[in-house]
């Protein structure tokens, strides 16, 4: 498939203008125009390129790529030795951010309601598909205790639970990754629980004063679905070989 084509797909699928964002979505690091096998992964690391070294993937598709905003513009250190290994080996670099988080069917958000098995009531900064914080309820009310053994169960990973809701939860609002400090908007709604990816030193006190329970269930541990989705959906859709790599994470 040539990888221009591909690329058309995936921007019209996910409607990165859409956005206002703190990395480039789409093309990151220009690799072979050709591409057969493509290798997904939440996060751009060394080793995932290694990885895709070794299977002779021809892109490599994460929803973590490079560029951030407020990062040194220098190509130095851990960066260039990443870019460096692409470019050695004709990998193209494709990343999708916020995109992936907030794609109605396959995104972040959407893949870890269902992985949840959460029923979705909409978002509460946006419409569905450009929202990236949503809300819903749980598939049966639950104490706290038992939906922090829950979300373990389902994802893998403990989570740090910060309490400050009541006894029983049934209401729900979610984003993954970073966003812990979407909460305020969480407790403006008048949901029972936050769930997010990471914590912040605040977020204690805020669950506390704002009453409802924080639930910190991993940045890495929240994401990997929303590009595995991705990956398969491509899979589906045209001749190609995927293979999703999940690298261990406990952030």
């Amino acid at each position: 498939m040539e990888r221009q084509h591909l690329l058309g797909y995936l921007d019209e699928l996910l409607k990165p203008t859409l956005f206002r964002d703190y990395a480039p979505n789409g093309l990151q690091v220009e690799g072979g125009e050709e591409v057969t096998r493509i290798m997904t992964g939440v996060t751009a690391s060394q080793a995932l390129i290694d990885e895709a070294i070794g299977w002779g993937a021809d892109l490599l598709l994460v929803h973590h790529g490079y560029f951030w905003k407020n990062e040194p513009q220098i190509i130095t250190g851990i960066k260039a030795k990443r870019i460096k290994s692409l470019l050695a080996h004709d990998i193209n670099l494709v990343g999708y951010h916020l995109p992936l988080d907030a794609h109605q069917g396959l995104g972040n958000n959407a893949q870890l309601a269902r992985q949840l098995e959460l029923e979705v009531r909409g978002a509460l900064d946006d419409e569905l598909g450009k929202g990236l914080v949503w809300k819903g309820r749980l598939p049966m009310p639950m104490q706290a205790l038992d939906f922090c053994a829950y979300l373990e169960a389902k994802l893998g990973r403990r989570p740090l639970h910060l309490p400050g809701g009541p006894e029983v939860i049934e209401t729900v609002a979610w984003c993954t990754g970073g966003a812990q400090d979407y909460i305020d908007l969480a407790a403006d709604a008048g949901v029972d629980a936050f769930i997010s990816g990471e914590v912040s030193e605040r977020t204690t006190h805020i669950a506390a004063e704002r009453g409802l329970h924080y639930f910190a269930a991993g940045h890495h541990a929240t994401e990997r679905y929303g590009i595995k989705a991705l990956g398969e959906h491509l899979a589906d859709q045209f001749d190609l070989d995927v293979r999703f790599v999940d690298l261990p994470n406990p952030v």
